[in-house]
């Protein structure tokens, strides 16, 4: 099995990622106060750019030096080219985290407690589809059930939440859960 950190850069390399900022993180991004802010599986950095041009301090976190080659060079942006399979979150230290297109459950109990006061949670990911879904095996490991992100955000105060069909980036039928959330 190849490498984590290889396997991500050829990924990157062949399936280029979007570049516009996540539509969730768009548009609930009123409810968060600005500081500091981490992206989680941050890529080539759409949404660390985004909320940097917000004024957040962003800590961009990634396994591939490709990817984070790719985030912009600034004063309130903190590159972390590290594997999030052992990466662990600062507890209170967040105003806001993001999280889209990944799932690393061992980071779910840490999110939580990562998060200040009054601070917010945006996460976006894939669930298991079955049926008519053309997308080929995936590892179940990295794809949420019906609800669990939900469940596994109790404690939070949710502003929104959605299951929902949508389509990837290469027209195939998706199922995607959307959760934003604060802690009181």
């Amino acid at each position: 099995m190849k490498e984590d950190k290889q396997r991500w850069n050829e990924r990157y390399l062949d399936n280029p990622m979007p570049q516009e900022v996540s539509a969730l993180l768009d548009k609930y991004i009123s409810h968060a106060n600005v500081g500091q802010a981490i992206d989680v599986a941050c890529g080539t950095g759409r949404n660390t750019h985004y909320l940097a041009d917000l004024g957040f301090m962003v800590d961009a976190v990634d396994i591939s030096d490709y990817a984070l080659e790719r985030v912009k060079n600034s004063s309130t942006i903190k590159k972390i080219d590290t594997d999030l399979d052992k990466y662990n979150l600062t507890p209170n230290k967040y105003d806001l985290i993001v999280n889209v297109n990944y799932l690393n459950r061992r980071l779910v109990s840490q999110m939580k407690e990562a998060l200040k006061s009054g601070g917010v949670l945006v996460f976006e990911t894939f669930i298991v589809a079955h049926g008519d879904f053309k997308m080929p095996t995936t590892n179940l490991d990295y794809l949420l059930r019906k609800n669990e992100l939900l469940h596994s955000f109790i404690g939070l105060d949710v502003i929104y939440y959605e299951e929902k069909i949508d389509t990837n980036l290469r027209g195939e039928r998706i199922k995607v859960a959307s959760l934003v959330a604060k802690k009181a």
